[in-house]
């Protein structure tokens, strides 16, 4: 008894000291080789997705001076979560997206959350249409092309919702040209597939927007990535892996990279690096060792879609439809029966359905989740993971199911749906933050989030949807926090040449609104409504103009944050 309580005891201080290695290894920095350039570099990208290639497009403008180099561990640009197979595509504007106007208590349906999104969109249409007028971008059709957004629901509660949402979001210029319908026939001439077979004594509902986009943001990372080329000051590394950042005493960093191909490692001497490389950041920004990097750990999801190529179904869908998250499920379920345009041929898309992964990349490691688990983090980390046993359960659920369980969920959308039409494709690999939040402790962080050292010397990008989406806007709120001193002195005047709204709110503006969307829509061969002067946000309304708002009733507090943007 006394052998078997040592070798307990053992056994215990054993797993004691793998615990504490684990939680803070590496022990010790390890040695890396000196940098190559006496003279730094201006800046340093890590990964070659939308969002680096989008910051490279901008400072290449802003200051064509500057050295630029990017190193990107695949064997070309775009091929991870930038990748038309790999990302949602829809152009986020919140035209469809039901879980960016969720109903308050009161019964009211907040807007405020959808016109943000709705406003970032623009600013993405700016910034590529000034890229098309420059000749980075080529043929709009290439990238961008018009898809009408739709929600569809069925169920009276789902249904007086979405005609609530209408009438809510229609007094906002930016969602002018929202069409409701519950008429089957209508319903069925914006997407056929939707009626098709469906049981004649269904009640049904639908939103219809004309202005909705489908997005190739593989393309627009390619062809910036192509114009970036022709500066002598640019340099793209693919095949190249960072493996080791550190600051110096003067705060530029020297940034290690491992050429994959063949083993061999080099640091390169930079003012300031930016961390955009997809599922990947969150481990770069703790190799960074910046106290900011302490707050935050990460919870991978990934996503899988059918995926229709047959013309005889692709041809004759053409529209993006959302429908809404089954009660008790979590808003990352939103399903939706997406046209796309691939490869220059149409598909359609239906899903998401949930893949859970320890990978933080599609082509990353089985032990990416593990080794970005520390003494910092962990706790959150397990807290958080208490706190959602129902995203648990979810990914839980869907990791059972198997190919009769998801035609099951598509002939609610696609009732006449054969099963020998469609492939299952997995899509890229998304990171949800979890991070320390001063008021409510550790949080599940959906959407994205900019972080960046008290310097100014290094920036990353953590986080997911709206993501590619929202790229141009995400970066010049990077801009802003990294590079205040520049923004001041003579960059924001730049920008406003790029992005001809900057530093106004679109939707408070019919005339504004109409000025931006036909610069926008003739650039980028897009269609365009005029919005009447009498369309005013009501945000724009005076205060004293503006009926007092019932108080809504309390609610339990949660501790998530930015629920709404919770979408693969």
């Amino acid at each position: 008894m006394k052998k078997f309580g040592k070798a307990l005891l053992a056994l215990l201080v054993l797993l004691l000291v793998a615990s504490v290695l684990f939680l803070y290894w590496p022990l010790t920095q390890r040695s890396v080789p000196a940098a190559s350039n006496d003279k730094p570099v201006d800046v340093v990208l890590v990964g070659a997705g939308i969002m680096s290639v989008t910051l490279a497009t901008y400072l290449q403008e802003l200051q064509p001076d500057w050295n630029i180099q990017v190193y990107e561990r695949r064997d070309g640009v775009a091929e991870e979560s930038s990748d038309g197979w790999n990302n949602a595509g829809t152009g986020h504007s919140a035209f469809a997206e039901l879980n960016y106007t969720p109903e308050l208590p009161d019964g009211s349906i907040e807007t405020k959350r959808a016109v943000g999104i709705a406003e970032q969109f623009e600013i993405s249409r700016q910034f590529w249409s000034h890229q098309v007028r420059e000749g980075r971008l080529s043929q709009p059709s290439d990238f961008i092309n018009p898809t009408p957004h739709m929600s569809f629901v069925w169920g009276d509660d789902n249904i007086n919702f979405l005609h609530k949402r209408q009438q809510a979001l229609v007094k906002n210029p930016l969602f002018y040209g929202m069409q409701y319908s519950e008429d089957p026939a209508q319903i069925k001439a914006w997407a056929p597939l939707l009626m098709e077979g469906r049981a004649p004594d269904q009640k049904v509902a639908a939103t219809w927007m004309p202005l909705g986009t489908d997005v190739n943001f593989g393309v627009i990372t390619r062809q910036l990535t192509d114009g970036l080329k022709h500066s002598p000051n640019f340099g793209l590394h693919l095949g190249h892996e960072v493996t080791a950042l550190r600051q110096n005493d003067d705060k530029t960093w020297n940034v290690t990279v491992k050429d994959l191909k063949s083993g061999n490692e080099t640091t390169t001497h930079s003012r300031f690096v930016f961390i955009g490389a997809g599922g990947a950041a969150l481990k770069l920004l703790q190799l960074s060792g910046i106290p900011e990097s302490k707050n935050y750990g990460g919870f991978p999801v990934g996503g899988q879609f059918l995926a229709f190529q047959g013309q005889d179904v692709a041809s004759r869908h053409k529209v993006k439809a959302y429908g809404m998250a089954e009660t008790g499920s979590p808003p990352m379920s939103v399903p939706h029966l997406d046209a796309r345009k691939l490869d220059g041929k149409p598909v359609v898309l239906f899903g998401p359905f949930a893949l859970f992964s320890t990978k933080f990349l599609k082509h990353g490691s089985w032990f990416d989740l593990y080794s970005s688990v520390t003494h910092n983090n962990v706790a959150p980390m397990l807290d958080v993971g208490a706190e959602n046993l129902d995203l648990v359960k979810y990914l839980m659920s869907q990791a059972q199911l198997n190919d009769d369980d998801r035609q099951a969920e598509l002939v609610k959308y696609f009732p006449n749906a054969k099963r020998e039409d469609w492939t299952l494709v997995t899509a890229g690999q998304r990171v949800q933050i979890i991070k320390r939040d001063p008021e409510k402790g550790p949080v599940l962080q959906f959407g994205t989030e900019i972080v960046t050292d008290k310097d100014h010397t290094l920036a990353a990008l953590l986080g997911a949807s709206p993501g590619a989406s929202t790229s141009p806007p995400i970066m010049l709120e990077l801009m802003a926090k990294a590079f205040p001193e520049q923004m001041k002195a003579g960059w924001e005047a730049r920008l406003r040449e790029i992005v001809p709204s900057y530093g106004r709110k679109l939707n408070e503006s019919p005339a504004l609104t109409n000025q931006i969307r036909t610069l926008t829509s003739q650039t980028l061969q897009l269609p365009f409504l005029e919005v009447p002067a009498d369309v005013v946000s009501p945000a724009a309304i005076p205060a004293t103009l503006q009926r007092p708002e019932p108080a809504p009733a309390p609610v339990q507090e949660k501790r998530n944050a930015n629920e709404e943007l919770q979408a693969l």
